[in-house]
């Protein structure tokens, strides 16, 4: 018989679970650039929360839009100006577009 995996957040099955759901809800998310070092321009993302698996976005992010980036503190930095585009890659990873704002 084969044995039921349960998540540990919600207490339903793995294939029932809606916590990842429920954390792309709850969040508000900024979108905005900032210049650093040498007058480069650095695409910032904040608010994406622990439960969405964050380097997993960066990495799919940066495969897109074909540019480097990371993520520290909390926030996912992509390097270059990006943030016309990055609107349209959250709603594609699931994030409703009320809760992205781009400033």
């Amino acid at each position: 018989m084969k044995k039921l995996e349960v998540c540990k957040k919600c207490g339903l099955p793995k294939e029932l679970c809606v916590c990842g759901t429920i954390a792309k809800e709850a969040t508000k998310i900024k979108v905005y650039t900032e210049r650093k070092r040498y007058r480069k321009w650095v695409t910032v993302i904040e608010g994406i929360g622990e439960d969405v698996n964050p380097k997993e976005l960066l990495r799919k992010m940066k495969t897109k839009l074909a540019c480097g980036g990371t993520y520290k503190n909390n926030r996912i930095e992509l390097q270059g100006d990006h943030k016309n585009k990055v609107k349209s890659l959250l709603v594609e990873a699931g994030f409703s577009e009320d809760q992205i704002e781009v400033g």
